[in-house]
């Protein structure tokens, strides 16, 4: 099958190039439902193309049973040209012991960056041998050569905390600090923001009579939603969920928005937070911190006595938060454990009953969004304990309760409402609001699921192409507690398809909603903040500028990949914390799991602190052992030894490599 585009040749493909640390190249089709419809690119045919570059390729003819390949003709867009690494020499000493020639070169962080980039003396920016510095690439016009780079930023010794921590928020494209004009547009908007208040309360529904209140994690310092609870007769109650109104400080065409544009997302890393708004906003002017007039962005809801949605309104409102909740004090409240620090001096008792009818009313939308097919993944998350200088002493895993699903539960139930508000608007057409979708599994992968759990005992009812998500919902009940329920949850999982925000409603397969989109976060995305003003015009029955559309339809793809950018780093500064942890702790045996099977060796995950490692194939010296992809196994060709997805394990640790973030482990 050849893959084309308008105005280009039927052999010919445009996409974002993807690397692997291998070295090879992989472009996937528009039409492409899975990485594997990928045309492959050997490294001699990448021709400069670098990870996330949008590429122009010619396919190769096809050889039957052989991956599709093709090789990159021209870098439509780069995608970034700065990448942190370690300096070091290019050329050895001569016997004089002057150095032959004044070049350097960086060794990228990123495996995936196949080239090492080559450095004059001159353009060292003060940087010297062993150093962790941001080059960028100022020539590469031949790709048999190296490309020609400068150093912008030195950023420190490798192996400290901070320079590491800094390194990864570089690596992925994102700065920690804000330009000084950027600075300077906030600092003008909190000078005036007393006054801009005064001024927008005749404007907003008058909310700062209403028992109202943020739950947060302890550590939080923006709080963009909070919740209010009002009786109203009647058996009737109304539940407000409160966003803060970031669009009405970050006006479109400012230097704020456009430095939140590029950002898209915060960064939450292991001991920081890298902002999207400079701190005089998320953590001050638009955060929703008690005991302040605040300017908010609502989505309202009236339910009856047994807990029916039976009304909702959306705008613009001025709250007064009356207390701060921690997720943990909150979750006291609902154990009926009330410390003195959770009451409030002027009604302790209307908090209590507010936070029990809302935690009814959560159970009940969760209870009527798994009815409906949401598929429930139990995921564990850690947190690291850490000193000082920032060296991990201990890992815990973070618990869940009923005050996180409160607040869960409520803001998908906003997010949902504020989409179908305005899907019934458009009347479904796409272009005109952006949404959170979530695509059906690829069929294919659904298929080798379906073959894969089958001789365990379990079926996935197919509907045509598809698989209902209350199938895949059945099937993870079914398997709780049961020894395979590790390895099928792992195998369900990567069949799913990612989230992404686009402009085209195709509905969210994973949470079973027809409508959804991102509301309730704009301190931290920008998505968010593009909801929110289209979501104004529609309420006052206006129709947005065709080139706001426009705009907000490329942004969608750049939020996307802006998202993935942050998870990349949040999961790097894990995984650096993960193996500094361990560092001392080789030959240490551990309780693991199989996490993933490839042909050079089996991954297993350590059950305490989920760090991966290795268990490398040449360490299987008991039996010659085949890889089974489609089956997740490896098994003995002669013993029948096997080792599956999920599986669970006793494990060594035999190497903790900080620099490569690598751990080694063997089978005991």
């Amino acid at each position: 099958m050849l893959y084309y585009q308008k105005n280009m040749k039927q052999n010919e493909i445009e996409g974002l190039l993807r690397v692997s640390a291998k070295g090879l190249g992989y472009v996937s089709p528009p039409d492409a439902k899975t990485k594997d419809e990928a045309i492959e690119i050997d490294p001699n045919f990448l021709n400069t193309g670098l990870p996330g570059d949008k590429v122009r390729v010619l396919i190769h003819p096809e050889v039957r049973n052989e991956p599709r390949t093709g090789e990159i003709i021209e870098i439509v867009e780069r995608k970034r040209l700065e990448f942190v690494g370690t300096l070091e020499p290019a050329f050895a000493e001569a016997s004089s012991g002057k150095q032959e020639k004044e070049i350097y070169y960086l060794v990228p962080d990123d495996k995936r960056i196949y080239r090492d980039i080559l450095i004059a003396k001159e353009k060292l920016g003060g940087g010297v041998i062993g150093d962790k510095v941001l080059v960028k690439i100022t020539e590469w016009k031949d790709p048999k050569k190296d490309p020609i780079g400068e150093v912008v930023l030195v950023i420190g010794k490798p192996g400290l905390n901070d320079v590491e921590m800094q390194a990864i928020v570089f690596e992925k494209g994102f700065r920690p600090d804000f330009p000084p004009e950027v600075e300077k547009e906030a600092k003008a908007l909190k000078q005036n923001a007393a006054a801009e208040v005064a001024r927008e309360i005749k404007n907003r529904r008058d909310l700062r009579d209403t028992l109202t209140f943020t739950i947060d994690p302890v550590d939080a310092k923006d709080f963009d939603d909070a919740i209010s609870f009002k009786k109203l007769g009647n058996g009737k109650l109304e539940v407000g969920i409160h966003i803060a109104d970031v669009s009405h400080y970050v006006r479109p065409d400012t230097k704020l928005d456009r430095e939140a544009q590029k950002r898209a997302t915060s960064i939450y890393l292991v001991d920081r937070t890298i902002p999207m708004l400079p701190e005089i906003l998320s953590n001050d002017l638009c955060s929703l911190n008690p005991g302040a007039d605040k300017l908010a962005f609502s989505a309202i809801f009236t339910f009856d006595e047994k807990y029916n949605l039976i009304d909702e309104w959306f705008g613009r409102t001025i709250i007064n938060s009356n207390k701060r909740f921690t997720y943990e004090s909150a979750q006291e409240v609902l154990d009926g454990k009330p410390s003195q620090g959770n009451t409030l001096s002027t009604d302790s008792q209307g908090v209590t009953l507010a936070l029990t009818s809302l935690n009814k009313i959560a159970y009940k939308l969760r209870a009527d969004k798994m009815a409906n097919g949401a598929i429930a993944f139990e995921t564990t998350e850690i947190k690291f304990v850490l000193d000082s200088t920032g060296k991990p002493l201990g890992v815990m895993k973070k618990t869940r309760g009923d005050s996180h699903l409160l607040v869960e539960d409520f803001m998908l139930l906003a997010n949902r409402k504020v989409a179908e508000y305005v899907s019934e608007k458009v009347k479904r057409a796409d272009k005109k609001f952006v949404y959170r979708v979530h695509d059906q599994p690829d069929i294919d992968k659904l298929k080798q699921l379906a073959n894969f759990i089958e001789p365990l005992g379990y079926q996935l009812k197919f509907v045509g192409n598809s698989v209902p998500a209350q199938s895949i919902n059945t099937l993870l009940k079914t398997v709780e507690g049961k020894p395979e329920e590790a390895m099928i949850q792992t195998a369900t999982m990567r069949s799913m398809a990612k989230a992404i925000y686009s402009m085209k409603n195709i509905g969210h397969y994973g949470l079973a909603f027809h409508d959804y989109t991102h509301f309730t976060s704009p301190i931290r995305r920008y998505p968010d903040t593009m909801v929110h003003r289209l979501l104004a015009y529609y309420l006052a029955e206006q129709k947005p500028p065709e080139e706001e559309l426009k705009l907000d339809d490329n942004l969608c793809l750049h939020s996307s990949q802006m998202e993935i950018a942050a998870q990349e780093a949040e999961r790097d500064s894990i995984r650096y914390k993960q193996v500094e942890f361990l560092l001392d702790k080789v030959g240490t045996v551990f309780n693991g799991t199989i996490s993933g099977l490839a042909k050079w060796g089996i991954y297993v995950q350590d059950q305490e602190t989920l760090a991966e490692g290795m268990v490398r194939l040449m360490e299987l010296s008991d039996d010659y052992y085949v890889f089974d992809e489609k089956n997740y196994c490896m098994t003995g060709r002669n013993t029948r030894r096997r080792f599956r997805l999920g599986d669970k394990v006793r494990i060594k640790l035999t190497r903790a490599d900080l620099r490569e973030r690598i751990l080694d482990f063997v089978f005991v």
